[in-house]
C-alpha cells in the first residue's frame, strides 16, 4: 500500500495505491477531478479506470463535489455511510446546499485559489451504503467508521495495520491547535465521535484540512473543551447576527 497526497482546491485529497486499484477517501471538489485523473496518469502512470472506489465522508461540496464525475469518467463506485434519507433533500436542504457551496466559494478566496467550478449534484447516488465498521468494499483492509456530528451522516476511514484513520472533516487545524469544524449539527454526537478516534489510539490522523497530523491526548481533551453544546449551524449563526443587529450589542 502507499498512500498519496493530493492538494486539492481547499484541502486535502489522500490517493491509496494497491497493485489490483485505487482508493480515494473522499470525493473532493467539483474542480478537483482532472487534479486526480492527472495525478493517476501522470505522477502514477496508471490509467484512469484503475480508480476503483471513491469514498464520500459526508455531502459538503470539498467532500462530495467530485464523486459522481470520477465515477462517469472512470467507472468507479461511490461508498458512503448509511443515513436515512438525503441530506440536501427538500426546500431547506436546497438552500443549505447554495450556502454550502457559498462557504466553498468563500473559503477558496481565502486561500487566494482562482475562480473554479463548484456545482454538484445535491442527491447522491451511491453504490455501497456502509454501516459502521463494515470493510470497504475491494479493500478490505479499510472500514468504516460512523463519526457524525459535524453532520448526521460523516463517516471516518481506518487502517488498522498501519494505524492511519482519516477524519474528513472531525476536526480542522487552525494555528497549530485542533478544533471542531462549521457546522456542528449534533453536538453530543460529535463529541462521542472524537472521543472514538481518540480510543483508537490511531499513529496518524489524516485531515482534510490540515494534513496528516499526530494528536496528543491534550489535543483531544482541548478539541473536547472546545465542542459545542448546542448546535451550530448555517441558520443559527444568521439568526444570532440578525439578533445582534437588531438590538444594538
Amino acid at each position: 500500500m502507499q498512500l498519496h497526497v493530493i492538494e486539492g482546491y481547499i484541502q486535502s485529497l489522500y490517493l491509496v495505491e494497491y497493485d489490483h486499484g485505487l482508493l480515494l477517501l473522499d470525493g473532493g471538489c467539483r474542480s478537483d477531478v482532472g487534479t486526480v485523473l492527472r495525478f493517476i496518469n501522470t505522477e502514477l502512470g496508471r490509467p484512469i479506470g484503475d480508480l476503483t472506489l471513491v469514498v464520500v465522508t459526508h455531502m459538503h461540496p470539498d467532500h462530495a463535489g467530485a464523486a459522481t464525475r470520477l465515477r462517469q469518467l472512470t467507472g468507479c463506485g461511490i461508498a458512503t455511510g448509511e443515513a436515512g434519507g438525503h441530506w440536501y433533500d427538500g426546500l431547506e436542504g436546497r438552500l443549505m446546499h447554495l450556502t454550502d457551496l457559498l462557504l466553498a466559494r468563500w473559503v477558496a478566496h481565502r486561500l487566494k485559489r482562482a475562480h473554479r467550478r463548484l456545482w454538484y449534484p445535491a442527491i447522491l447516488k451511491a453504490d455501497h451504503y456502509l454501516a459502521d465498521g463494515q470493510p470497504l468494499p475491494g479493500f478490505s483492509q479499510w472500514q468504516a467508521l460512523s463519526t457524525q456530528g459535524h453532520t448526521d451522516r460523516d463517516i471516518s476511514v481506518w487502517h488498522p495495520d498501519s494505524g492511519r484513520v482519516y477524519v474528513a472533516d472531525l476536526m480542522v487545524k487552525v494555528k497549530g491547535r485542533f478544533i471542531p469544524p462549521f457546522p456542528v449539527f449534533h453536538p453530543n454526537r460529535y463529541r462521542r465521535s472524537v472521543e472514538r478516534i481518540g480510543a483508537l489510539q490511531p499513529r496518524h490522523v489524516l485531515l482534510a484540512h490540515g494534513g496528516e497530523v499526530q494528536l496528543t491526548e491534550a489535543d483531544y481533551q482541548y478539541l473536547q473543551s472546545k465542542a459545542p453544546r448546542c448546535p451550530q449551524t448555517h441558520w443559527r449563526a444568521v439568526k444570532a447576527r440578525f439578533q445582534r443587529v437588531w438590538t444594538g450589542s
